[in-house]
């Protein structure tokens, strides 16, 4: 009787406390925030292990991935609007000495003679993050500015680059990424960006898109179909489209800006999923200290498979963006 008893008052008990958390929850939730602020539509999520998400109305876009230990630093995945990546890690038959292709990347074959596109050359350099100065919510966009070092195998700076990258929503789920890029000297040193078709920006479709392993199709600004009349030609844009699902369509338009130095730039690209825009194909580069180079880039994440009009009318209004300052806001 006593246990029984017992089990009642602590059944009685339980039942008193949790009618106070219930009372105490509501109270607490009741409480005026009379200094509450909006949530942007469109924030940068700081992570562990050194990345960012970026997402719109809280699904996630892209997440910039900067680790010190990287080769370089990336951006994976890149979420179209059926909510599927539409870029990979690697090429789908040759991981190992296609590691570097990683998503959306930054890098180039030859700065001073190093190489910083490749993973496993000997003395390859790194591009390593050395902080990231800004991350910027808004209903609108987001962006993330950071800082870069170039360094050889030693850790020597062969260059500096300011690098910002803004995510705009559209329409449909569908969204733009500007990516700006301030390459500087350090300083007394001239930097020579060699001649070489591999860099300075790539693109690893999704197996399911790319030519040879999905059926999908590379097209250009000028019309050009698929490798053989696309590559290293120079055009606006080229956009890669194909299926990311068995009933859905979805692509990525690469865009240069025509406030590039070697506008229209030619695109490296290939039929087993990868695009590239050359910065250096026909000559080397020279970046002379005090006099910063600046480069943008677009990226169209987008449904279905556009065609060349629709393309152009996406492209028309990205080459009359201005470009930003690569500081940090001022509040």
């Amino acid at each position: 009787m006593r246990f029984h008893h017992a089990l009642r008052t602590v059944a009685a008990l339980g039942l008193i406390a949790g009618a106070a958390i219930n009372v105490a929850t509501a109270a607490a939730a009741d409480q005026p925030l009379p200094d509450a602020k909006p949530i942007p539509a469109t924030r940068v999520i700081p992570l562990p292990d050194d990345q960012a998400s970026v997402v719109h109305n809280d699904r996630e876009l892209t997440r910039y991935r900067f680790a010190p230990d990287l080769h370089r630093p990336y951006w994976y995945p890149i979420i179209g609007p059926s909510g599927v990546s539409h870029t990979r890690m690697g090429h789908p038959h040759d991981p190992f000495t296609h590691s570097h292709h990683n998503s959306v990347w930054i890098s180039h074959h030859d700065i001073n003679g190093i190489d910083f596109w490749s993973d496993h050359a000997k003395d390859a350099g790194r591009i390593v993050c050395q902080m990231i100065r800004e991350y910027h919510d808004a209903d609108d966009r987001a962006f993330i500015l950071s800082i870069n070092h170039w360094v050889d195998a030693s850790g020597a700076v062969q260059m500096i680059e300011r690098r910002r990258s803004e995510v705009v929503p559209l329409e449909g789920d569908a969204w733009l990424m500007y990516i700006d890029l301030e390459l500087e000297a350090p300083k007394g040193k001239p930097v020579t960006i060699g001649q070489n078709p591999f860099g300075v920006i790539g693109v690893r479709m999704a197996k399911s898109i790319g030519v040879n392993d999905g059926g999908g199709r590379i097209l250009n600004s000028d019309g050009g179909v698929n490798e053989q009349a696309i590559f290293r030609k120079p055009a606006k844009w080229v956009d890669y489209s194909g299926r990311v699902t068995n009933d859905v369509t979805g692509g990525v338009t690469l865009m240069d800006h025509p406030t590039n130095i070697n506008h229209p730039a030619p695109f490296h690209v290939r039929n087993d999923g990868w695009m590239g825009a050359c910065l250096t194909l026909d000559k080397p580069l020279v970046i002379e200290p005090d006099k910063p180079l600046h480069l943008r880039y677009g990226l169209w994440v987008h449904a279905g498979v556009p065609d060349v009009n629709t393309v152009a009318k996406v492209w028309d209004a990205f080459s009359k963006t201005e470009l930003p300052a690569m500081e940090k806001t001022k509040r």
